[in-house]
Formats: structure tokens, sequence, C-alpha cells
């Protein structure tokens, strides 16, 4: 068997490393903060949506965005950078935007999802991990717009699965919708879709990881660089605290992949997309969600994760920026308070910004690159936890010399 070094320890890196272990591999971790789950796991949104995959670029998006950009509480940002970077990365997503490719991209993404659930569900049953805070009460899209929520409702009726609600329906299933100050056409509901807590799930793993035998963990060690031999194959990492060889070596390190890949010749078309999170205090008195509530129109998602109130929203397009905005975190408690005024203490929430990795199609990408002895795990946008579980055992399917257990059209670069 191989060893192998995973260069990333979020939610991608991790179930990368356990899915190479189960393979009978031995596996280095590396990661340059001290602790797991420090970029985007950290203060997501808990989604694990594996139904709920539509990527962003779709034919109408360009035009809601001129609209989101003229609105202060919009969801979108953008701060134009002289970076190649950033306007190739907009040229390709605009190139997404269209109704044929969006459809097979979701498409793609919900096979993705459905085998994600598989992943998950047997990996929580081999390691019984009971940490995270994970439900699975469903999620429910709401809409505001009539002529919006009728086109979607007329989508799903007789699918089996998702349920179009009316606007007292949601109501009856989501009690503390009755305390919103907004007027909603209706809902879609999605039984199943579950949320847990991100960066519990890394720290447990990680838990689990350091129990097994052929299992390292480099913490607090930044990658400096790929070891490469002399026909170009790459055999290892360069880090401060020394070198480590490997017969394969797997890139799951988000948004920091781009600089390493780019040191061997491989362009890895990832920009941040950049979200804000509050996670509030829920206690006696509190009436919070129980079901995960996506408000569409808003583009913002509220989840219960243990006794916290999850909410995380935005796209803001402005580079490698990670500072708290105060507007963006004063309009995402402006929007809180107005749909669940009563569901947490809002005075004493915590801010959270991070940069979620994303590709232009929305879809992430896996498998062999360019550089032999190099593989890939990156580009999972908002869903990296959502669909962490598949690409991961997708690699350690291809590492192993195996086939992958899903069609790799559209998934690799």
């Amino acid at each position: 068997m191989k060893h192998c070094v995973v260069i990333g320890g979020g939610v991608v890196g991790l179930t990368t490393a356990w899915a190479l272990l189960e393979r009978g591999h031995g596996v280095t971790l590396v990661e340059r903060e001290t602790e797991v789950g420090q970029g985007a796991s950290r203060a997501n949104g808990g989604q694990l949506s594996y139904r709920y995959v539509s990527p962003l670029a779709d034919a109408g998006v360009p035009l809601k965005a001129l609209r989101w950009l003229l609105d202060p509480d919009g969801p979108l940002r953008f701060k134009p950078e002289a970076s190649w970077a950033q306007w190739s990365w907009l040229i390709a997503f605009l190139r997404n935007c269209r109704g044929p490719v969006n459809r097979r991209t979701t498409e793609r993404l919900l096979a993705l999802g459905a085998y994600s659930q598989a992943s998950f569900a047997r990996l929580q049953a081999q390691t019984q991990l009971d940490t995270i805070a994970l439900r699975a009460p469903g999620k429910l899209v709401v809409y505001r717009k009539p002529a919006e929520f009728a086109r979607v409702a007329a989508r799903v009726n007789g699918s089996g699965v998702e349920q179009a609600l009316s606007h007292d329906d949601c109501v009856a299933l989501e009690p503390a919708l009755a305390d919103t100050e907004a007027t909603l056409a209706g809902g879609i509901f999605t039984p199943g879709e579950a949320v847990a807590d991100c960066h519990a799930f890394c720290a447990a793993l990680h838990e689990r990881l350091l129990q097994h035998e052929g299992f390292r963990g480099r913490l607090g060690a930044s990658v400096e660089g790929l070891l490469r031999d002399g026909q170009g194959r790459v055999q290892g990492v360069r880090t401060a605290r020394g070198d480590i060889a490997a017969d394969a070596t797997i890139l799951a390190a988000g948004l920091h992949s781009r600089t390493l890949a780019a040191s061997v010749g491989v362009e890895l078309p990832l920009y941040p997309l950049k979200g804000y999170s509050l996670t509030a205090p829920i206690q006696d008195g509190h009436r919070p969600p129980e079901v995960s509530v996506t408000d569409f129109e808003k583009k913002i998602l509220y989840a219960r994760i243990g006794q916290e109130l999850r909410v995380a929203a935005m796209v803001d397009l402005v580079g490698d920026d990670l500072a708290l905005d105060a507007g963006r975190l004063a309009s995402l408690q402006r929007s809180v308070r107005a749909i669940f005024p009563n569901a947490a203490d809002y005075d004493r929430a915590t801010p959270w910004a991070g940069l979620r990795p994303a590709t232009p199609s929305g879809a992430p990408i896996v498998g062999a690159c360019a550089a032999p002895g190099l593989w890939l795990n990156v580009g999972h946008g908002a869903l990296g936890f959502t669909f962490s579980f598949a690409t991961a055992n997708i690699v350690a399917e291809l590492v192993s010399g195996r086939t992958s257990p899903l069609p790799l059209d559209g998934l690799t670069l």
C-alpha cells in the first residue's frame, strides 16, 4: 500500500485521510494551523443538503446580480481587482450561466450528493461521532415572491421527494415562522436533509484519526513546496519542519491549493466566495426553528446546531479579504431579527467570515492532474461539508488504482 500526504486539515482533507486509511494506505496529514477545521470549515452553515445543490451559475443570475448589487442587504458584493484570477474566473462563471449547463451540473451534483449521503452514513456508523450536534430535520426553502414560488412548485409537484407547501403549511411545519415579519408565498420542503457542527465534526474525526496506527498528523506545519523527482513527478512536500516523502500527494487545502498547484504548472480555477455567519446562543424562552430554513430571495440559511442558531449567508467577490465587514454583519442581524425575532440571543452572537473555494461551474475538482503523483480534492464552494464524504471516497479509490464510484464527467480539472 501507499504512503499518502494529505495537505489540508479542513473537512475535505480530514475525510480524505479517513477514506485513504480505510483502503489500507498510510497517511500523513499536514495542516498549517495548530488546530483542524480553522478555515471554511470553522463556522459555516452546517448544512448537509444533499438535494439542495443547484450551482450559483444559472441563466437568471447575471440580471439578479445587478439588482443584488444595488440592494444594501443583498446577498452579493463585488470589488473589482486588477487581478487576472478574478476576471478569468468571472468570465468562466458567466459562460456557465446558461440553463442547459446549469441543469447538467445540477444532475452531477445531485448524484454526488446522494453518494455523499450514503458515504457519511457509513462513516458515522463506523465512528459514532456523538459530539457533532447531528440532526436530520429536513430543509425548508421559503419564497417571498408568488411567481417564483409558483414556478418552483410546478417543478417539484409529483417528484415524490420535495413537497410544495403554502404559507400556512410552512408555519405548521415550522411554528417559529409564525413570528416572521415577512410575507411568505410558500416553501419547498425536503425531508431527510441534515445539519451538524462542521467544526466539531473536524475535531472529532481528527481524534479518531489519531487513534489509527497508519495515521500521522502534522499541525502547525505550513507546506512550503512540493517535492519532485527528475521526471517531474510529485514525491511529497517540503515543510518548515522537514520534508515528507509520499507515493501520492493529495491537495485538499482550499484556496491555498492554488499556489501549491501553480508551483508545478497546474492552474486551478478557484476563487474565494466570502461568506458570513452569526452563531447566537439559544436560551430558555427562545423559539428557534427546528427545521433548517433557507430564505430563497435573501440567500440566507438558518439552522439550529445544538443550543445555538447558525445564520449564514452572502457571496462577496472581494478577493482574499477575511475582514469582518460591519455592514454585512449588521445586514445579517436585521434579517434574522425580522424573520425569527424570538429564536436566540442575537446581542451575544459570534460573527465569522470565511473564504469558500469555488469553481466557475460550482462543481468540485477531483482526481489526477497534469503533475504525476499529485491528486486534487478542491473547489467545493459552499458545499464542502455536504460533498466532502463523496469526493474523499472518489479520490481514495483513484489513488488506490481503482475506478471512480461515480462518473467523473464535469468533476475533473
